[in-house]
């Protein structure tokens, strides 16, 4: 099992990142925390990177189920998308949501982790079709 989708666009970065706000915001995720990975290692390390986001994307609905079913998934919550620049164009990667249930070995996260996995899905394929 790979531990993430991904795609590469050809857009530039900061539309990049509306598209993956919108795509998210369509299947029913609020961006809930936002890791700036260039700025904090040029603040920390003093090192220049190319830009590189980290969105901690939740769907309260699904976010609440999980908790129900293990009460430590919060551990692994929000679902983490990260927004980079390549030689290549724009990459974006999701977490797949599969592994909550191989990491938790919990089985009443199977029907949760295949409904995020099918909206993160979703959002994939709406960045793919407006690209």
């Amino acid at each position: 099992m790979t531990y993430g989708l991904s795609t590469t666009l050809d857009r530039p970065f900061d539309d990049t990142v509306t598209a993956v706000r919108e795509a998210l915001a369509g299947e029913g995720f609020g961006v809930v925390s936002e890791i700036d990975m260039q700025a904090t290692l040029r603040t920390k390390l003093g090192v220049e990177t190319d830009p590189y986001l980290i969105l901690g994307a939740c769907n309260p609905a699904y976010a609440h189920r999980s908790l129900q079913a293990d009460p430590s998934i919060g551990l692994l919550l929000p679902c983490n998308v990260v927004i980079r620049r390549a030689d290549t164009g724009t990459v974006v990667e999701m977490i797949n949501p599969q592994m909550l249930v191989d990491v938790t070995d919990n089985l009443d996260m199977q029907p949760i982790a295949q409904a995020v996995s099918d909206k993160l899905a979703a959002a994939m394929h709406t960045l793919n079709s407006t690209a």
